[in-house]
């Protein structure tokens, strides 16, 4: 592969070479965590204590940090003392990438240590849930409301002065006002993804719409086409395609907003996880299931743009993901 090749202006590049870097996009991340996590001279701030000597207060397996650690091995060899023995570590805040791996593992197979606890894979699907209703209500508003907006001058003028502003108020300033009225469990939840990605829809597919070739319209217009066939045989097809890819867009802000309103009301969902394991410090569950998220998205979007190329065919830019 010729590096240089890589900074031409657009070109295309083959379908061996895209695989080839979009595998190094996630393996260059992974292997600078590697080396921060295994390598001890890179950023080992900590020590992981194997044996506490004479030192009262350490206890095997204990974290400490390097300077009190070296001062302790100084007391106790002027005191004539058994020193503590102990490896180079991470905080226990950056687990290492088998430690995570092995947690992705266990959020399956392994009971919950708290009592209330919920398993790895009920939260998702709780939180999946929430995500789905939100952006569905989302969509049934947004996507009409935005085709028209970008179809009628008169409908626009009536509907984006307001929707510019409102998009501007954030959407957990709302959290305390949808708990009211919807109370503490999943409704207000919904609320506040459907409040975090209408307007943006709307505005979004506004825009998509008024990028229809004009002359589509004026030809249809011109061989006498009714405005209801107009708007379902001309402009909805013109623009679907384009359309749909806002909304793959538009639906990883939905996941951006969950964690926001996972926190409102009685916690729940993967942000319950993940704040129950940050609690008794298990980082490594913590981690495990941030990337899950993002494993469901991505997965979620790639699914989505293999169902985009079977259902608009006719869109050439669709087909070229």
């Amino acid at each position: 592969m010729n590096i240089s090749s890589w900074f031409v202006a657009r070109k295309d590049l083959s379908q061996g070479n895209k695989t080839l870097l979009g595998i190094g996009s996630f393996l260059f991340p992974l292997l600078i965590w590697c080396v921060v996590s295994y390598v001890p001279f890179v950023w080992h701030p900590m020590v992981r204590i194997s044996n506490p000597g004479d030192v009262d207060y350490f206890q095997s397996g204990m974290l400490v940090d390097k300077t009190v650690y070296k001062d302790e091995q100084a007391n106790m060899h002027t005191a004539g003392k058994t020193p503590p023995q102990g490896k180079p570590a991470n905080p226990i805040y950056l687990p290492a990438p088998l430690d995570v791996a092995k947690a992705f593992y266990t959020g399956f197979t392994t009971a919950p240590d708290q009592q209330d606890g919920q398993w790895l894979y009920q939260s998702l699907w709780h939180s999946i849930q929430i995500i789905f209703w939100g952006f569905f209500l989302s969509s049934i508003i947004g996507v009409p409301l935005g085709i028209f907006c970008g179809t009628y001058t008169p409908v626009s003028r009536l509907i984006e002065p307001f929707v510019e502003f409102f998009r501007y108020l954030p959407a957990p300033a709302f959290g305390a006002l949808a708990v009211a009225i919807l109370g503490i469990y999943d409704g207000p939840k919904i609320a506040i993804i459907v409040i975090g990605t209408l307007f943006q829809q709307i505005l979004i597919i506004a825009n998509t719409t008024r990028k229809l070739d004009y002359a589509l319209i004026e030809a249809a217009m011109t061989l006498g086409t009714s405005r209801i066939k107009l708007l379902l045989h001309v402009i909805l097809p013109g623009v679907l395609p384009e359309i749909y890819r806002d909304q793959r867009i538009l639906l990883g802000w939905a996941w951006t907003y969950l964690i926001v309103a996972e926190l409102i009301g009685a916690s729940s969902g993967i942000t319950w996880f993940i704040t129950q394991q940050a609690r008794y410090q298990h980082f490594n569950n913590v981690y495990a299931a941030i990337f899950m998220i993002g494993l469901l998205g991505i997965g979620g979007d790639m699914l989505l743009a293999a169902l985009g190329k079977r259902l608009f065919r006719w869109n050439l830019s669709a087909n070229k993901e």
